[in-house]
């Protein structure tokens, strides 16, 4: 339902809402955003999860929470990967998982997202939800600017 007239619309509500978001306005981010994000914009999404997560501009919402970083993440976006991998493995907002954790992580390393290649190098070193695997942790250590100390 997106003709060529609606489009810059759109993309003003998503500089609006993110806009919102980052000067910590959710009660204006969250009406730009809910739209969008029903819409399908991953980006809409992301920031919507994160508001529902934590109770910001609505109550929170686990089960909303979850539906919309996992969209998100579905969608390639490398922020809610590494969001999704964090309720996985907190076991917030979704049954822990840390088999599943890993697999977001991975996914959002593979982004070059540095907070996902030192969480996944530490799910390596404890062998949490993959083999234990230093050298792979040391690997994804390197990877992420991390220099071996000693």
């Amino acid at each position: 339902m997106s003709d060529r007239d609606d489009t810059h619309g759109l993309d003003m509500d998503l500089a609006s809402g993110i806009a919102a978001f980052e000067a910590r306005q959710f009660t204006s981010a969250t009406s730009l955003l809910a739209p969008l994000a029903e819409g399908g914009n991953p980006e809409a999404q992301y920031r919507m999860a994160i508001m529902a997560q934590n109770g910001l501009g609505m109550a929170a919402n686990s089960a909303l929470a979850y539906r919309y970083m996992h969209a998100a993440a579905e969608a390639g976006l490398g922020l809610a990967q590494h969001g999704l991998g964090f309720m996985y493995l907190q076991g917030e907002c979704a049954e822990q998982d840390h088999a599943e954790a890993a697999r977001w992580f991975r996914k959002a390393a593979d982004q070059g997202l540095i907070g996902s290649m030192t969480t996944l190098a530490m799910l390596h070193e404890e062998g949490l939800g993959v083999d234990k695997d230093p050298e792979e942790a040391k690997r994804l250590y390197r990877l992420a600017g991390f220099e071996e100390g000693g």
